[in-house]
């Protein structure tokens, strides 16, 4: 081999140690940019809600009306979530990314200037497709960026979510319930803000993609059986079910019941409610890393059956008891969720947009089906009754006994 030839050669391997190293490690620019968009996403999504009774008075609408809107939203954001993350397993398409924060774009001026039922009805839609198409696509880039770190990803992608969402009815409070409708149109700036950090993540994966295409890596366990895929699948649908559904009655009803109970301010009930969802933004952030170091299935049993104690206290305390409690509630249920993400792609590789479109999915639906069912048990009977029937559903964490260890799999 001639000179010329073997500095080619290095040339070419050094690319590819290059490649391989960048595929790798973990991108914490990505990953800090793609939970900023995510907690851009999720607060100009509760925008909406905070502007019902401006609708409400303006075209004078039923309850059954209003509560066709969030239904409007829940459809497109949670039943398309799924099929869009399939798609893109498919034929992946980093670019989806900015296209899905520009439907939101779209859809918040649409809100802004919604005169009739159905332009309102048309402008949720379109923010709820925006949503549907960037939770996946995102959660993607997020594993793409971890280094193999994955829960630490998922847990800083959804932790930006979560401070979006106690974020937005800070913003609502502030902008869009005291100047009107058209306040609306501030968060567009937002929107715009997102689209520039989704376009980075775009670029990054689509370059991210091609260096993993020229390393050749062999699979590190055999794929589970069919039959296996769909009992476990089905058993994280259920723990996802009873993670949602107890959370939702907090997060609806948490306020209602301060005030009810201990005859609390209204501001006060507000700012137990935002400590409530900080502890849920940190126990989002810390189930992540400690299923990376112990494993996915060793956190859901801890996170969903280990809140039980706290959630058969919370009605029988009084009302500092109950504010930590609550903390304790939120640190400790919500770090399930990026477990369960995660264990659902290790169990079924090739499908990580399906799998997160279909838990992103769930999670919407079941919250908004939760609330519901909860507020008329709540209407028939009381807020009391409700929290001494929502603290058994952690019990059903008992079925992560039945979940294979991919943990041990892979190890």
């Amino acid at each position: 081999m001639t000179a010329a030839e073997n500095a080619v050669r290095l040339g070419v391997d050094d690319d590819a140690s290059r490649s391989a190293v960048a595929a790798r490690t973990t991108a914490f620019t990505v990953l800090f940019a793609a939970s900023g968009s995510h907690m851009l996403n999720d607060m100009m999504q509760s925008l909406a809600p905070a502007l019902y009774p401006v609708f409400r008075s303006q075209l004078s609408l039923s309850f059954f009306q209003t509560g066709i809107i969030t239904f409007t939203f829940q459809l497109t954001a949670s039943l398309l979530q799924p099929m869009i993350g399939a798609a893109l397993d498919r034929r992946p398409a980093p670019y989806a990314l900015p296209t899905a924060m520009g439907f939101s774009l779209i859809g918040l001026a649409a809100l802004a200037y919604a005169g009739t039922y159905p332009a309102l009805l048309a402008s949720v839609a379109l923010i709820g497709v925006g949503s549907a198409v960037f939770h996946p696509e995102a959660s993607r880039a997020a594993r793409a960026a971890s280094g193999g770190r994955y829960g630490l990803a998922q847990s800083l992608f959804q932790t930006g979510g979560n401070f979006g969402q106690s974020l937005g009815p800070l913003m609502a409070a502030l902008i869009v319930v005291p100047f009107g409708q058209r306040s609306v149109l501030a968060f567009t700036g937002l929107a715009l803000i997102a689209i520039v950090l989704l376009t980075y993540i775009a670029r990054w994966h689509a370059a991210h993609r091609a260096a993993r295409k020229a390393l050749s890596a062999a699979p590190l366990t055999a794929p589970a059986s069919h039959a296996l895929v769909v009992r476990t699948m089905a058993i994280l649908v259920v723990l996802v079910f009873s993670k949602v559904f107890y959370l939702a009655s907090l997060q609806s009803y948490y306020t209602f019941y301060l005030i009810q109970t201990f005859g609390v301010s209204v501001q006060t009930s507000q700012l137990l409610l935002f400590v409530f969802l900080a502890a849920v933004a940190a126990g989002t952030y810390a189930g992540g890393p400690i299923g990376d170091r112990y494993g996915r299935k060793f956190v859901i049993w801890a996170s969903i059956l280990g809140v039980l104690p706290f959630t058969l206290l919370l009605p029988r305390l009084g009302l500092v008891g109950t504010a930590i409690d609550s903390v304790c509630v939120g640190l400790v249920l919500s770090s399930a969720f990026s477990a369960i993400v995660v264990y659902a792609q290790e169990l079924t590789p090739g499908n990580v947009g399906a799998v997160a479109g279909l838990f992103f999915g769930l999670s919407f639906g079941l919250g908004g089906l939760g609330a519901a069912g909860l507020g008329l048990l709540a209407d028939k009977t009381s807020l009391t009754f409700v929290y001494y029937v929502c603290a058994y559903l952690p019990a059903i964490g008992l079925l992560t006994y039945f979940l294979p260890d991919l943990h041990a799999r892979h190890a």
